[in-house]
């Protein structure tokens, strides 16, 4: 079982937990060294990155989104950690020993009405610097961020569009650039205060 990095027990309300009828899902917060030093290692000049991917336009409300590799529970997942690391080998060809990619907790569950998941999170952290390679059905482009973008201090714009034939006001993460908003910033957030 994943430690928790929360602290007690919290009734969350309707809108974070979602209905009984959410699915399931999890995705990988990876964070990593930009590169590795001659020994395979992180270089030790080497700065923290978090590992985001761009997915691919389709007719789906997360088209071209920028977001964590993850997706829904599968029913040969061991638990919501499994389908995590799971999701992370197949959309990105994360090597998991390779990297030397450890768990080290969970961040909050919510539920995204939207797609009608409720999505928990798991922190990990790379030894080593990983190759990547998109699955090309799933992965339009890997981001590799800065981890300091997302630090309480870091900047945020606030951004209006026309989504889906709704209009939005919402504030985004600037990334290499993307606009980073949504389920994936309101996790970022979370890991930039733990961070701090």
């Amino acid at each position: 079982m994943p430690v928790r990095l929360d602290t007690g027990e919290r009734r969350q309300p309707a809108m974070a937990t979602g209905p009984a009828t959410a699915r399931a899902s999890a995705v990988l917060v990876l964070i990593a060294p930009d590169r590795s030093g001659p020994d395979g290692s992180a270089a030790p000049d080497a700065e923290a990155e978090v590992i985001l991917i761009e997915r691919p336009t389709y007719d789906g409300p997360h088209s071209g989104q920028i977001s964590f590799p993850g997706g829904k529970s599968e029913p040969d997942d061991v638990d919501l950690q499994a389908t995590a690391l799971r999701e992370a080998v197949e959309e990105v060809g994360l090597d998991l020993e390779v990297a030397g990619v450890r768990v080290v907790g969970q961040l909050e569950p919510f539920w995204i009405p939207v797609s009608g998941y409720r999505v928990t999170p798991f922190l990990a952290f790379a030894a080593r610097c990983p190759e990547l390679t998109p699955s090309p059905d799933e992965v339009a482009a890997i981001v590799r961020a800065p981890l300091d973008a997302f630090l309480p201090t870091a900047p945020i714009e606030m951004v209006d569009a026309t989504v889906r034939d709704f209009t939005l006001r919402y504030g985004a993460y600037p990334v290499a650039g993307h606009r980073i908003w949504g389920a994936t910033a309101r996790i970022l957030g979370q890991l930039g205060a733990l961070l701090r």
